[in-house]
């Protein structure tokens, strides 16, 4: 089987609550979080993941290590219900949307909970401070292909900067970059026709304005323990899988910051490449509704809950 892990925007106020409920093995991991983040964030992580507010839950230094979390406790949840342990199932591979890279590694073995969970929380503060540092945002563009977003950031940008970020599904492209730059472009693409949605994060994620978040997350990097994945982990810079050289994950990781994530075609090498059923995560089934626009013969089974 082949697991996804989803990234920042599939949060929601409960995520995991069903999962610590029916399964004391996730019940471990939400407890480990709490103390391992103590003191870290606004509130204890288990309660904002499950009473919020959605305010609280929805910023970058808090869904990021929410996320990570929920992810992982589903899985153990999930173990411990096919009564396997975590170094039971031989997955086929393992891939994540953007912050899920992270989670998929570790499932993979290449970082431990403890380290992953720390790289999260670092990343997810820092690309908040980045996007605090100027006025930034992001696009969503349905309709688009590859070619026609880029034309569009080259029409759009002017003196700022605005590159393409996301490629999530044939005709879903999001593009990155300041403020006044994306609201350019959300004009000239509602005159071409196109659906044009500004997303509600807190900055320009994957474009070069979070440069200043991949410094410090390179600087955490270096003194990470990273092992080889143990099951191809597809890399969201190249749309291929992480080589086995701790520097090159490391490397891959701090490119994701600034470079475009291309998830379509990191389903579209597990699909000529690896065979069996996919298995998403939570939180969410975003994951699942980007495979149907991608391949709708792939079915995705969704973890949101564990009654799914």
């Amino acid at each position: 089987m082949t697991v996804l892990c989803p990234g920042q925007g599939a949060q929601a106020v409960t995520m995991g609550l069903a999962w610590r409920d029916a399964s004391s093995a996730a019940r471990d991991i939400f407890e480990q979080a709490d103390a391992l983040l103590e003191g870290k964030l606004p509130a204890s992580l288990t309660s904002l993941c499950f009473e919020g507010p959605e305010a609280s839950l929805n910023r970058t230094d808090v869904s990021q290590p929410a996320i990570f979390v929920c992810s992982v406790a589903c899985w153990h949840g999930l173990l411990e219900a096919w009564g396997m342990t975590p170094g039971d199932p031989k997955l086929a591979a393992a891939a994540g949307l953007s912050l899920g890279e992270y989670s998929a590694l570790h499932l993979a073995g290449a970082l431990s909970f403890e380290d992953g969970l720390n790289l999260v929380a670092l990343r997810g503060k820092a690309m908040q401070e980045a996007a605090e540092a100027q006025k930034s945002g992001m696009v969503a563009l349905i309709g688009a292909d590859e070619a026609k977003a880029q034309d569009l950031c080259d029409r759009a940008r002017g003196p700022d900067v605005l590159v393409c970020a996301n490629f999530n599904a044939p005709g879903q492209v999001v593009i990155s970059g300041s403020a006044d730059a994306c609201e350019r472009a959300t004009g000239i693409a509602t005159e071409e026709g196109l659906r044009a949605a500004v997303l509600p994060v807190a900055g320009a994620f994957h474009s070069p304005l979070m440069q200043p978040a991949a410094d410090q997350l390179r600087a955490a990097l270096e003194t990470t323990q990273i092992s080889s994945p143990r099951c191809p982990v597809l890399a969201n810079v190249s749309a291929e899988p992480h080589s086995e050289d701790p520097a090159e994950i490391r490397r891959r990781l701090v490119e994701q910051l600034t470079w475009p994530v291309r998830w379509s075609a990191c389903c579209e090498w597990m699909n000529a490449n690896i065979e069996g059923q996919y298995h998403e995560l939570a939180p969410g089934r975003t994951l699942s509704g980007l495979m149907r626009r991608i391949d709708r013969t792939k079915k995705v089974i969704t973890h949101d809950a564990p009654a799914d």
